[in-house]
């Protein structure tokens, strides 16, 4: 992953607990890096050990840290750097979701090392949708619902997701079921 994931947990736990609980969930991590490029190229290791880390310091269950983290990524980190990709997404949730495949082609022009999830819908109606996410990656279906969640906010949208599908259970890829009113 692009160091501007592994800036943006820093940038998460420093903001709401300080740079000393920063220090603490390094140490606990083992990641020895004092700073993060954000177009450089990490280990995704790197990523799964801070947050284990931030689970193991902060008492938290690991499905709640990627929530957390999803919710920032989208409220903090991607409404500061890239607010005008996020806003050529749509004008709402629905909109945005539809053309969510389109956001990681803009990004991947940003960063060309990318290697993006993919992200499909089906069953489309009014008020709800399936999205689909497709990706190499392992153990983010919970940093999906945050940033689903953070989209949701953005958009001033309430939404209620479901998971359909999951790699935990099997399946090729993870479905939510998005519904808004």
């Amino acid at each position: 992953m692009y160091g501007i994931v592994n800036k943006a947990i820093e940038e998460l736990i420093v903001a709401n607990f300080g740079q000393d609980k920063w220090e603490l969930i390094k140490e606990r991590s083992g990641v020895d890096i004092d700073f993060f490029i954000s177009n450089e190229a990490y280990d995704d290791d790197i990523t799964f050990k801070l947050a284990n880390a931030v689970s193991e310091e902060m008492n938290m269950n690991i499905d709640n840290v990627f929530i957390a983290f999803g919710e920032w990524w989208v409220l903090k980190t991607t409404k500061d750097k890239y607010e005008g990709l996020l806003k050529s997404g749509g004008d709402n949730l629905k909109q945005f979701l539809v053309n969510l495949h389109l956001f990681h082609n803009r990004v991947a022009f940003i960063y060309p090392k990318l290697t993006p999830p993919e992200f499909h819908v089906s069953n489309v109606l009014e008020h709800s949708l399936e999205l689909h996410y497709i990706s190499k990656r392992v153990g983010l279906q919970e940093f999906v619902r945050g940033l689903i969640q953070g989209l949701g906010k953005f958009f001033e949208t309430e939404v209620e997701i479901e998971l359909l599908a999951s790699r935990n259970e099997g399946d090729d890829h993870e479905i939510f079921l998005i519904k808004w009113k």
